[in-house]
């Protein structure tokens, strides 16, 4: 078993985290810096930094196979607890590559408009959060609008673009890449600029 590190002071890290966190939800768009200064590689430190602060024994993960090892299953079991699933189907949270298809995202239940908590959280490790093709962001927690260009795979973009389930129930995106996090959340309306 090869342990990697966790934060570095737990307390206050994961409390910091969890702030930044809450930031990039609630402000769609705005990138926030993550504490851990190194991934559980092939995770990358911010997708590191959101399993430590969000996952737990009740939040089954599925990992992209592209990204998955036994070194990041063994510190997701060890510091977080929580179960590994093969099946997207059954996650709380997905993590995926750049490379994720569209039968995976398709997979990941968005909940319905009675139980919309049923949904997954995708998280995405981009390859970068600027310079992909450059979108307007509308909705809550934006006054008029934001404009983000985040390198994003093609199937990802069109789930954003068409949003196939309607509100309250869909998908919540958080976008990963370095130590940098980007939320790009259900309630936000998404079009090419």
């Amino acid at each position: 078993m090869s342990l990697l590190s966790h934060f570095d002071h737990p307390v206050e890290d994961a409390q910091q985290a969890f702030r930044h966190i809450i930031k990039a939800l609630s402000e769609p768009g705005v990138l926030v810096a993550l504490p851990h200064s190194t991934g559980w590689q092939p995770l990358n430190p911010a997708s590191t930094s959101l399993l430590l602060t969000l996952a737990d024994q009740e939040t089954p993960l599925y990992l992209d196979p592209l990204i998955n090892s036994d070194t990041a299953q063994q510190n997701v079991r060890f510091h977080t607890g929580a179960p590994l699933t093969a099946s997207t189907s059954k996650a709380c949270f997905a993590l995926f590559s750049p490379q994720i298809t569209e039968k995976q995202l398709a997979d990941c239940p968005a909940g319905n408009e009675l139980s919309p908590e049923h949904s997954a959280t995708v998280i995405i490790q981009a390859d970068s959060l600027h310079q992909g093709t450059p979108l307007r962001l509308r909705g809550p927690g934006i006054e008029h609008y934001r404009a983000i260009a985040p390198l994003l795979p093609t199937v990802v973009l069109n789930y954003l673009l068409n949003r196939p389930v309607a509100f309250p129930a869909g998908i919540d995106f958080l976008l990963t890449c370095g130590g940098n996090l980007m939320a790009i959340p259900r309630t936000t309306h998404v079009e090419v600029c």
